[in-house]
């Protein structure tokens, strides 16, 4: 009778999970994601980077619960080649790293460093493009801000150390699935070089630029959109703003229409 009662409080204690086994498994800290897009062109600040022709593009990135993220990010280029200033040149490649966090629950902020990459054949008389930017960012809701101050000459601009871009851009969600995004942008060359008449890099080069679009979440985390955007450039800032291939006015109004997927 004794073994019988031992061997049922045993049976029993074996049937009933322990507390470590009932517990959920501890969110990881490591956060991985990935996005993909087709664009009917590539802008960047306002300017045609594909001289109007489709862009494939797509990103990985890494965070940390603590807030350090780093990532990287491509798309197909032509600019560099249409500017004489490459033999040959079809790829952009991005790669950043920073930190951000929360201020408050609708105050945050991001500061971190980006690389700008253009492998390819340059030649010997080109600047070369690749552009180093530090930059900080404060966001509430769906407003931001953004600072970018480049420590190296600014693609492809001879001594254009100390050129700077803000960015103020806006997201807001008209309903769950469809958002609003406005942005108005603020290019300042510095430095001096043989690319204006008068020597001063920002005397040509700055420029201001502005983008209105629409954005709609679809199933998939599928997104679908269209914006347009235009520039204060005019065709008598500078040649350099020309292709030489194609005599295309690359700073000038745009329109582009995508579809992207994030992972």
């Amino acid at each position: 009778m004794q073994k019988t009662l031992i061997a049922a409080a045993l049976a029993s204690a074996l049937a009933v999970p322990s507390f470590s086994a009932m517990a959920e498994e501890p969110a990881s800290p490591h956060t991985f994601t990935g996005n993909v897009g087709l664009f009917s062109q590539y802008v960047f600040r306002g300017l045609s980077q594909t001289n109007e022709d489709v862009a494939l593009q797509g990103g990985f990135d890494y965070s940390h619960a603590s807030g350090f993220y780093v990532g990287t990010w491509a798309s197909n280029i032509s600019w560099l080649e249409d500017f004489g200033a490459y033999q040959s040149s079809s790829l952009e490649v991005d790669v950043y790293g920073g930190y951000r966090g929360a201020i408050t629950d609708d105050i945050t902020y991001d500061v971190g460093v980006l690389q700008y990459l253009y492998p390819g054949s340059k030649f010997a008389a080109a600047v070369n493009p690749n552009t180093t930017e530090i930059y900080g960012a404060l966001a509430w809701k769906w407003l931001s801000a953004k600072y970018s101050y480049a420590v190296t000459d600014a693609f492809g601009v001879d001594d254009s150390n100390g050129t700077w871009y803000l960015d103020l851009s806006a997201a807001y969600p008209i309903t769950d699935k469809l958002t609003l995004n406005l942005h108005y942008g603020i290019q300042e060359f510095d430095g001096r070089s043989g690319l204006c008449a008068s020597g001063k890099n920002d005397d040509c080069a700055s420029y201001e630029d502005w983008k209105i679009g629409l954005a709609y979440a679809l199933p998939q985390s599928f997104t679908v959109g269209v914006f347009y955007t235009d520039t204060s450039m005019n065709r008598q800032q500078t040649t350099n703003y020309t292709p030489t291939s194609t005599g295309k006015f690359i700073g000038d109004e745009q329109y582009v229409v995508f579809l992207s997927k994030t992972f």
